[in-house]
């Protein structure tokens, strides 16, 4: 046990290496760091950094083909590497928890979430009946602010959203009172309200629990918003470790300064993102709506409908880059499935250069197909692990028949070099390239089609900013020589922010906000796009505060969607018209569109021109506790 004062974890000397027939490959070299008991540590680098291994060294969970070569991680006295396995084990749990960044696949789909955690708090506190463990789990679920805790125990995986799921993994983690959590990159796949929920969440429970948390990122605000210290890691080395605000203020290496500077600027200094080529409209959105039927549990032979897409209008023009933003949940990826014709809208139209395209069959729709591409976000269950990079690449041609077999590898060959892939990579099978090499393939394999519009639906979500940033270069570079026209569906504002002209925002399966750039930015009229936008994480001073417009809770089911204003129930400004009147899109004198009874009179005023800039945002944040 640690003494007051004394750290919590000391690392000294720590490297790691890749065993391989070829050699050692080194991924971390000389690691030294502390945790103070009841502190936030963060560590922050790119892919490839190291980051992921050095987060499972911590907890002494290195596997082969990676190997400790030396060093230390001492916790209680003891050092961790050189326990048995038994010892190590019965300390992961009890003692030390972890956190891994994919939600979704961490517990069992067969089994209800509370009785998985409840078996985990049995095997490590084996003292508690199951009437203990039942309620001290349910507690913590209550602590963690997921809704009705007793219902949600019995419930399966699959009835939890992402951001519910992770909540329950931090319940898993904490339910047994660590004096440590490693958080390996836990808010990169959840939207930007969810991250700060988990975020907030993360803070209360260090201070409730008297816990002390190492937070892994490859974002840079989303760190700076919770750790007291800080370190930076390339390639397996430490370069730098500061204060936050110390080292945003002042850093000290040039990697650090780099890794500032590819933040996202989204208020101050923020670039203008590209014009349309052109005014005619390729994409009309007219009044589309998509319901699912799901069985009645409450019934038998009934069902309920889930209103996923709800009267949504909105045109994109040629050279267009079109923004839809929202959180898990709104609809945009039911919406990506219309648009890209894989399935058909129940009401309204959807015109491709004036053809509606769900009324399209056979060869008309395979050669629409060939016109527009959707990308979709998982860089890893997107390619067939057993198909070459080239053959993965060349299906669409051959499926359309474009060209002759004997130039199929000359054609794919030209398009792997345009998106940076090198065509030596053509008879490779996909395993061993990165998360950002395996998106390139993707983006291969839709432009061996030449299209004219590509979705995008959290195309780049998966990826780090820089390997982002490399991408929306690329995309960009691809739209001036081609003259394609995109659409990005994502959560992630700081990107729509660089590249959109124009942005529609969904909630509860309806566009709740349409405008441009600029407007939506700067003077947002409705009150939901605020709340968004004050749980972006930067190094920015925000105009819209976080204790103003952080959203807590889910949104409300698709299948019970509340009467009036559909965000009234998590709205800081909903009042009694809110309730009785369903709020329709209106035209407001800036020329943005708004379905919200203030229509941005009744909200605070936003000063842009009085944020700091980047540079010395760190001198007005607070210390951390």
């Amino acid at each position: 046990m640690s003494k007051p004062g004394s750290p919590l974890m000391e690392v000294r000397d720590l490297s790691v290496a890749m065993r391989s027939e070829s050699g050692v490959r080194p991924i971390l070299n000389t690691i030294d760091l502390t945790v103070m008991p009841r502190s936030v540590l963060g560590i922050i680098g790119e892919s490839g950094s190291g980051k992921t291994v050095l987060s499972r060294a911590l907890v002494n969970w290195i596997k082969p083909p990676l190997a400790i070569t030396s060093g230390s991680v001492r916790y209680g006295g003891r050092d961790l590497l050189a326990l048995p396995e038994e010892e190590m084990a019965a300390l992961r749990g009890r003692e030390i928890a972890y956190i891994g960044a994919n939600p979704t696949s961490a517990l069992d789909p067969t089994v209800p979430v509370g009785h998985q955690i409840l078996e985990k708090l049995r095997a490590v506190a084996p003292q508690l009946s199951r009437q203990d463990a039942r309620k001290r789990i349910i507690d913590t679920l209550d602590a963690v602010r997921i809704p009705s805790p007793a219902k949600r125990f019995d419930e399966y995986p699959f009835q939890f959203s992402g951001g519910m799921m992770q909540r329950a993994l931090i319940v898993d983690a904490l339910v047994s009172n660590p004096k440590l959590l490693i958080a390996d990159n836990i808010t990169q796949p959840l939207d930007v309200t969810v991250a700060a929920q988990i975020l907030r969440l993360l803070r209360d429970l260090q201070k409730d629990f008297d816990t002390a948390v190492v937070f892994i990122s490859s974002a840079l605000g989303i760190v700076s918003e919770i750790a007291d210290d800080m370190i930076v890691l390339d390639r397996g080395h430490i370069v730098e470790r500061q204060p936050v605000n110390a080292l945003l203020e002042k850093p000290e290496h040039g990697y650090t300064r780099e890794l500032i500077a590819k933040v996202p600027k989204i208020w101050t200094g923020a670039a203008e993102p590209p014009a349309p080529s052109a005014q005619n409209v390729v994409l009309d959105v007219r009044d589309v709506e998509k319901t699912y039927e799901v069985r009645d549990r409450n019934a038998i032979f009934a069902h309920r409908k889930v209103q996923a897409v709800r009267g949504v209008s909105f045109t994109v023009r040629r050279g267009e880059n079109f923004g839809i933003i929202g959180e898990s949940g709104c609809g945009k990826s039911t919406l990506s499935r219309l648009l890209s014709c894989l399935e058909a809208p129940n009401r309204g139209q959807i015109l491709f250069e004036d053809r509606d395209i769900a009324t399209l069959r056979g060869k008309d729709l395979l050669a629409l197909r060939r016109r527009f591409q959707l990308l979709l976000q998982d860089p890893y269950n997107a390619i067939a692990a057993h198909s070459s990079i080239g053959r993965t690449i060349a299906e669409p041609l051959l499926i359309h028949g474009l060209v002759p077999r004997r130039e199929i590898r000359k054609r794919v060959s030209a398009v792997m070099s345009e998106v940076g892939l090198s065509p030596s990579l053509y008879d490779q099978l996909p395993v061993g390239l990165s998360a950002g090499q395996r998106q390139r393939v993707n983006i291969a394999r839709a432009l061996v089609l030449e299209p004219e519009l590509l979705i995008l639906d959290e195309t780049l979500s998966a990826l780090d900013q820089v390997e982002q940033a490399k991408l929306l270069d690329l995309f960009e570079t691809l739209q001036a020589r081609r003259g394609i026209t995109y659409v990005y569906i994502s959560h992630d504002l700081a990107m729509v922010r660089r590249v959109c002209a124009r942005i529609a925002v969904m909630y509860l399966g309806r566009v709740v906000e349409l405008s441009d750039n600029e407007t939506l930015f700067a003077s947002s009229s409705h009150p939901y796009t605020r709340a968004l936008l004050s749980a972006v994480p930067t190094v920015e001073e925000k105009p819209y505060k976080t204790e103003t417009y952080l959203l807590e809770g889910e949104p409300p089911d698709p299948i019970d969607i509340p009467p009036g204003c559909s965000f009234r129930t998590r709205c800081p400004f909903a009042f009694d018209r809110c309730a009785r009147e369903d709020p329709r899109l209106t035209l407001l004198s800036d020329g943005s569109l708004s379905a919200c009874h203030l229509e941005g009179s009744g909200l605070p005023a936003v000063d842009i021109a009085g944020l700091q800039p980047v540079a010395t945002v760190a001198q007005t944040r607070p210390v951390a506790p």
